[in-house]
């Protein structure tokens, strides 16, 4: 295993995937980034985080970050033992977004302090399917660039044709 290029497909992963949720969530919600950021922050500090102005925004954006980057880790980790996660990783990528999806609806929000509410289905279809291709695709993605097992196989077919000829 090569460290640099774990942790840069992580981080890559996580930069991505925090950025590409963010305008999602905008997008779905008609909201700002600092909405969103302190929507996250509410997750720890309740109603309160939208009386905290920017500073409960920096907090939100952290956590943000935080949670995407450690989405991109546990895939990449996964993949070490679960080749297939690499070597399908588009089936698996949409997969693993539409996992986070829930994993962030059935666990993390009923443990944390965010109010409860009943979005419109159109907007929960919109989350599951931005999830799936802005979340998992992209961590998928960066784990399936990183892998060596990936590019030598690559690389063996891109030889193919040439040898063939020969």
């Amino acid at each position: 295993m090569n460290a640099s290029r774990a942790a840069s497909a992580i981080l890559k992963g996580g930069l991505t995937v925090g950025v590409l949720d963010t305008l999602l969530a905008m997008g779905l919600w008609q909201i700002g980034p600092v909405i969103v950021y302190q929507s996250v922050a509410s997750g720890l500090l309740g109603r309160a985080s939208y009386r905290g102005g920017l500073a409960t925004a920096a907090l939100g954006m952290f956590l943000h970050f935080f949670i995407a980057t450690t989405a991109a880790a546990v895939y990449w980790f996964a993949s070490r033992n679960l080749t297939v996660l690499v070597r399908h990783w588009f089936v698996c990528g949409l997969a693993f977004g539409v996992a986070v999806y829930y994993f962030m609806q059935l666990i993390v929000l009923p443990l944390s302090n965010v109010v409860p509410g009943h979005p419109p289905l159109w907007r929960v279809i919109g989350s599951i399917v931005g999830h799936a291709f802005l979340v998992g695709l992209p961590i998928a993605w960066f784990a399936h660039k990183s892998d060596a097992r990936c590019r030598d196989r690559e690389h063996i077919r891109e030889r193919e044709p040439e040898e063939r000829v020969r």
